[in-house]
């Protein structure tokens, strides 16, 4: 009877992800038929588990003592332990309580500056899995040559026209062909959004440079970072930490000390506070 209820939970679960649209928080929706499909799978697995159970219940072969010395014709397996199951199952139940009763954190500066913001994100060296930093890179899923050969044909449709807007369909794209060829981009116009996050790395004297951020995820949440860049505004402008703008500027290319490399930046030219968009979220496409 626990296996059926984990299995109505775990159905639940998806269910609701689905209809509340939480889903998008944990992968990127190119991907969401299959959890979609999994709603099914489960849905069947849970009646093959009731079918197992009412047959179980039927036919229950009822041990007497000479079942315990004798040869009563029915093979007798050994139980596992009830600590055993106590744990698997405590296992399983959990990310179902999780899923459904744990609020859903909604990711600002304080999760930049908790998992830190530092240069090994442009470099991106880990494994699958880590999150990543400022520039979204897909490269640890490709070779080098076919990385890039796919960013030289993405990069150019951002070189059409005088601006490259990034919205929230082509956002990491966007950013991703801009960190891998920054140098095409330079002079050109750009407008993007996000929110602001003042690093604790800028002297006070720069006090009108920040970064310009949105969270990202590439397949799923185990690849998800912040994304965007540096943006310069005039003089005597200055920002406190997670007030969401748009931006309207000149890409440029710096030498940030704090991360001991050339990264590209945004000399504002005219800006504008906005409300946060319903879908804090961006995706990246293929």
């Amino acid at each position: 009877m626990i296996r059926i209820l984990i299995l109505i939970g775990f159905t639940f679960l998806f269910m609701h992800l689905h209809a509340t649209g939480d889903i998008g928080k944990y992968i990127n929706m190119k991907y969401s038929y299959i959890s979609f499909s999994a709603i099914f799978i489960l849905g069947f697995l849970t009646l093959v588990q009731f079918y197992i159970y009412g047959k179980s219940e039927d036919g229950e072969h009822v041990h007497d003592e000479s079942c315990a010395t004798h040869d009563c014709g029915h093979n007798h397996h050994k139980k596992p332990s009830r600590f055993k199951n106590m744990t698997v199952n405590s296992i399983l139940i959990f990310p179902i309580i999780s899923g459904l009763f744990f609020p859903i954190a909604s990711l600002d500066s304080e999760t930049v500056k908790t998992k830190g913001f530092h240069f090994k994100g442009l470099e991106n060296e880990g494994d699958f899995g880590e999150h990543q930093f400022l520039k979204p890179d897909t490269s640890v899923y490709y070779g080098e040559e076919s990385y890039h050969s796919i960013m030289d044909k993405e990069l150019k449709p951002f070189l059409k026209g005088d601006q490259v807007v990034l919205n929230d369909k082509n956002y990491l794209k966007g950013m991703e062909s801009i960190y891998y060829k920054p140098g095409i981009f330079l002079g050109k116009k750009v407008q993007f959004k996000g929110f602001t996050y003042n690093s604790e790395d800028q002297t006070n004297s720069k006090k009108n440079q920040l970064f310009l951020l949105r969270f990202g995820v590439i397949h799923c949440i185990a690849d998800s970072g912040v994304f965007g860049m540096m943006v310069e505004f005039p003089k005597g402008t200055s920002f406190s930490n997670d007030k969401w703008i748009e931006v309207n500027g000149t890409i440029e290319t710096m030498y940030y000390q704090p991360f001991k490399a050339d990264i590209p930046y945004v000399k504002v030219t005219d800006w504008k506070e906005i409300e946060k968009p319903s879908e804090e979220y961006v995706y990246r496409g293929y």
